[in-house]
């Protein structure tokens, strides 16, 4: 016991030794950029005197003076952006889920040119966010984007559409271009764990006469749960930080401003970098709890598995 104890120990040492370099470039290029970012949201510092400002404390995130109460907690602007983010991850993510499960499926059947396929899913995924989103913002032009001539050609509107013009279909059109673009990640990743799985699961369903449908949900899904669960919370933290897609597309509008939109316009068109890094400080403290909750659930996932 005690020599497998010395071995676990030599391994530990190993991997940390292994790993102290890319903590020391995180601290570097991550943890001292978050520190100061906490600091100034404890400040009044704005842009306008960056090198004059006082410590008060908690107040950029909520106090109470003169009968009301102030903070980015009760700022109706701040809070709309939280319904923003989270409606637009929970719906993006959602339907790349749904999809990515779908094109992962059929990527990994026996089918002629699925090689093509599996490179030609990649594509938007390989274009750059920023890329995609000013080439969607002129497809969804009201006057001359295609989205509309398509449409109109097709007899399914009667006139032009104005698909970013601040309505609820700003959102919607955010949402199906973020799902246009990152579906090939979460199919990757099904994809890789649906090559993983045995054969001779899927042989002996046949042989049984089992339907493919109760094979999916019986079989394949729990099999694939564990890959199911990183795409998930890799993609949500990725989409609760969301910016330069909404950003592009529609700049500061209040119906599609996410967290993140407003901490930039807090912090550069408003100059206020107290507030803004309260704002930043705050999404912050979001996805921390999104992370913490996801080791959480991969724990039984590996215990489950043997890991």
């Amino acid at each position: 016991m005690s020599k497998i104890s010395a071995i676990e120990k030599a391994r530990a040492r190993s991997a940390w030794l292994f790993v102290l370099p890319m903590l020391v470039v995180l601290a570097l290029v991550a943890a001292w950029p978050l520190a100061r970012t906490i600091w100034f949201s404890l400040t009044n510092a704005t842009l306008v005197d960056p090198t004059t400002y006082d410590f008060i404390g908690f107040d950029n995130f909520l106090a109470y003076d003169e009968g009301r109460w102030y903070g980015i907690l009760t700022d109706p602007q701040w809070l709309n952006a939280l319904g923003n983010t989270l409606i637009f991850a929970v719906a993006s993510v959602s339907l790349e889920l749904v999809l990515g499960v779908i094109i992962a499926l059929i990527v990994n059947a026996a089918l002629p040119g699925r090689g093509l396929m599996r490179a030609a899913m990649l594509v938007p995924w390989a274009i750059p966010t920023v890329v995609s989103a000013k080439i969607w913002q002129w497809m969804l032009n009201d006057q001359f984007g295609v989205v509309n001539a398509m449409l109109e050609g097709a007899g399914l509107i009667d006139g032009p559409v104005a698909w970013l013009g601040g309505s609820s279909l700003a959102m919607v059109s955010i949402v199906m271009v973020d799902v246009w673009k990152t579906t090939p990640f979460v199919a990757l990743l099904v994809l890789a764990a649906l090559q993983t799985l045995p054969k001779e699961i899927y042989e002996a369903a046949r042989v049984d006469g089992i339907h493919p449908v109760k094979v999916f949900f019986r079989v394949t899904l729990p099999l694939i749960k564990p890959a199911l669960v990183v795409a998930v919370i890799f993609r949500l933290l990725d989409a609760m930080r969301m910016f330069d897609l909404v950003y592009v597309m529609t700049g500061s509008s209040e119906e599609t401003m996410t967290l993140s939109v407003f901490a930039r316009q807090a912090l550069v068109s408003f100059q206020d970098v107290g507030y803004g890094s309260a704002a930043s400080t705050g999404l912050f403290a979001i996805i921390a709890l999104l992370t913490v909750i996801y080791i959480m659930t991969l724990r039984p996932l590996g215990r489950d598995s043997g890991a």
